[in-house]
C-alpha cells in the first residue's frame, strides 16, 4: 500500500508538470496559427515542413529506466520491434534513438542499429527534451534520415495506457494549427484513485494587425518556432510516458499487495485446517484409548 501511495504522489507530480508546460505550447500553437493565416496562400518552403521520399526512418523509442511496472516496458519494446521489422520489410532503412534504460539494454543486446541513447528519470525536464530534439533535428536536417517516428506510451487512465506511434518530423502545418491537447487530473473520489481527462481544444490563432511590420520575414519566424514546438512535443510525450509508467507501477504494487493478502489468507486457512485435523486426530486417539481400557 505504501508503494502505491508513493506512485500516486509521483503521478500527481507528473500531472502538475504537464499543466505547467501547457501555456507555452498553447502560445506557440497560437502564434504559429496566426503567422500561417498572415502568410495566407503563400507556399512555405521550410526543411522541417518538406516531405521527402522516404528511404530511411529514425525511430525514437521511449521506455522506462526501472521495472516493477507490469507490461509497460515490454509492450513498448514489442511495438517498436514490430514497427522496425515492418519498415525493413518495406525496403526502408531504419535506425533508432533510444530513451530509457530498459529499451537501451534490450536493443543493444540484439545488435539493433542505435544512433544515440538517452537516460530519462521520472522527472523529465526541458533540458532532457532539448538534448533529444537537437539530436533528432540534426539527423533530419543533415539529410541522414527522411522521417522521424516517435514511439511512446499515451496515458489514458490509471489502469490503461496505449503504446502509440506518431510522425514527429517532417511537420504538417495543418496538424499543428488544429491539433487538440488533453490534460489529466488525478482525483481520489470516494477514497479510490481515478483520472479525469479534459480536452482543451486547439488554441485560437494569434491575430496580427494588417499594418504590423515584422523585423523578420514571417516564414523565418515560423522556421524558428518549429524547433521549439518539437521540443515541447517531446517533453509532453516524455511526461505522458512517465505518467503511464507510474500508473502501471501503481497498479502492479496494488496487485502485489492483493496477491500477498490472498496468499496470507490461503495459508491461514490451510494452517487452521491442518491444526483442526491434528486436534481431531488427538481426540479420536484419546477416545479410542479410553474405550480400549474400558473393554
Amino acid at each position: 500500500m505504501a508503494m502505491k501511495l508513493v506512485a500516486a504522489a509521483k503521478v500527481r507530480r507528473a500531472q502538475d508538470a504537464v499543466l505547467a508546460t501547457r501555456p507555452f505550447s498553447e502560445t506557440l500553437q497560437s502564434v504559429f496559427g496566426g503567422l500561417i493565416e498572415r502568410i495566407g496562400g503563400e507556399s512555405i518552403d521550410l526543411p522541417l515542413l518538406t516531405v521527402r521520399e522516404v528511404k530511411k526512418v529514425t525511430i525514437c523509442c521511449i521506455t522506462g529506466d526501472r521495472g516493477l511496472c507490469g507490461g509497460y516496458n515490454s509492450m513498448m519494446i514489442k511495438k517498436t520491434e514490430a514497427r522496425f521489422k515492418e519498415l525493413e520489410s518495406s525496403g526502408v532503412e531504419v535506425d533508432m534513438v533510444l530513451v530509457g534504460k530498459k529499451g537501451i539494454k534490450y536493443f543493444q543486446n540484439r545488435n539493433y542499429p542505435i544512433r544515440k541513447s538517452f537516460e530519462c528519470g521520472q522527472n523529465p525536464n526541458s533540458k532532457e527534451a532539448l538534448a533529444i530534439s537537437e539530436e533528432l533535428l540534426n539527423t533530419f536536417l543533415g539529410g541522414e534520415t527522411d522521417a522521424i517516428e516517435l514511439m511512446y506510451t499515451k496515458f489514458l487512465s490509471l489502469i490503461a495506457s496505449n503504446p502509440s506511434v506518431r510522425t514527429l518530423v517532417p511537420f504538417s502545418a495543418s496538424e499543428i494549427t488544429v491539433g487538440h491537447d488533453e490534460v489529466f487530473e488525478l482525483t481520489s473520489a470516494s477514497g479510490d484513485f481515478a483520472v479525469e481527462r479534459k480536452d482543451l481544444g486547439a488554441a485560437e490563432p494569434q491575430e496580427f494587425p494588417n499594418d504590423m511590420i515584422f523585423e523578420q520575414d514571417p516564414v523565418q519566424i515560423i522556421n524558428s518556432i518549429l524547433p521549439l514546438y518539437l521540443n515541447g512535443q517531446i517533453l509532453r510525450c516524455l511526461q505522458e510516458s512517465v505518467a503511464s509508467e507510474l500508473a502501471a507501477r501503481m497498479q502492479s504494487m496494488q496487485s502485489a499487495s492483493d496477491n500477498a493478502g490472498q496468499l496470507a489468507n490461503d495459508l491461514s486457512l490451510q494452517y487452521n485446517r491442518a491444526r483442526q485435523a491434528a486436534v481431531t486426530q488427538e481426540i479420536l486417539e484419546i477416545v479410542s484409548g479410553a474405550q480400549a481400557l474400558e473393554g
